[in-house]
């Protein structure tokens, strides 16, 4: 009964749309849509072509779309198989034309411009890969965020979110008798960000990295719940000597995780979080 098809039409890449129906149908348990895709469609021949596959496969058909000859062709095709067409960006462009006064352009793709931006994320993402789990320590101060934590705390993918965000993050492990760097000690420039978990959460996880790699059967001091527990209360304790933030990432996902370090940027700017 939940199982239905979903067409993404899009005159770019398709990462708006796509982003836009993960986020609502998580919201709607048991939904699994079986998912067409229909990028880059700028001409008559690439609509057609997406209708053709459309009226293969009846649903519910999300669009982002700025041609207003493309849109009506799309509208006038889905309304003759009578399935739904949804123009995700258009409350959100309305509002926007309305509260300037001013018209769109109507340029499909411009998110995607290689402006100063974009060049922004990519160096930020090199960054976090380059000053990855210790990497690098003499680089440390040139970051804008430093993720400290022990294993398995989600540090490299947050940092690589940040980076996607232009964010100059990198990540140092807190490894119990093993001294942190000093680059890191002396750091002024960045903020630095203590990361923490549920020792059970983190014994889970462990087990399983150990698993993965073939490493024994998951009961080292590694993933003993009595020794986690004690690294992560010294962890915390270390983190508080030195008035870091810190966030338990128990329950959070790693967007919500970024989100906070993000506020936490902000504020320390002085800007609007």
């Amino acid at each position: 009964m939940n199982r239905f098809h979903l067409h993404l039409v899009s005159d770019s890449t398709g990462d708006t749309v796509h982003a836009v129906a993960k986020a609502c149908l998580v919201q709607f348990d048991g939904a699994e849509p079986i998912e067409h895709s229909w990028m880059m469609v700028r001409s008559e021949a690439q609509l057609e072509h997406a209708l053709a596959g459309i009226s293969a496969h009846p649903g519910l058909v999300l669009y982002t779309m700025v041609d207003d000859e493309l849109r009506r062709g799309l509208e006038d095709g889905c309304r003759r198989h009578q399935m739904p067409a949804i123009p995700v960006l258009d409350p959100v462009m309305n509002a926007i034309g309305s509260f300037l006064g001013a018209a769109s352009r109507g340029v499909p793709g411009q998110q995607h411009l290689l402006d100063a931006e974009y060049f922004q994320r990519v160096d930020a993402m090199t960054f976090a890969l380059a000053h990855d789990d210790g990497q690098s320590a003499w680089g440390l101060d040139d970051a804008d965020v430093i993720l400290v934590g022990v294993s398995r705390t989600s540090k490299t993918p947050t940092c690589l979110y940040l980076g996607n965000r232009g964010f100059k993050a990198a990540n140092v492990p807190f490894v119990p008798g093993t001294p942190l760097p000093k680059e890191l000690l002396s750091a002024t420039k960045p903020l630095i960000v203590g990361l923490t978990n549920d020792p059970e959460r983190l014994v889970q996880l462990r087990r399983a990295r150990l698993t993965m790699l073939q490493a024994g059967d998951g009961n080292s001091d590694y993933a003993d719940i009595e020794q986690v527990k004690a690294e992560v209360q010294q962890a915390r304790r270390f983190f508080t000597d030195h008035q870091w933030p810190v966030i338990d990432i128990t329950r959070r996902s790693i967007e919500e995780t970024a989100a906070t370090i993000m506020q936490l940027l902000a504020r320390r700017r002085g800007e609007d979080a």
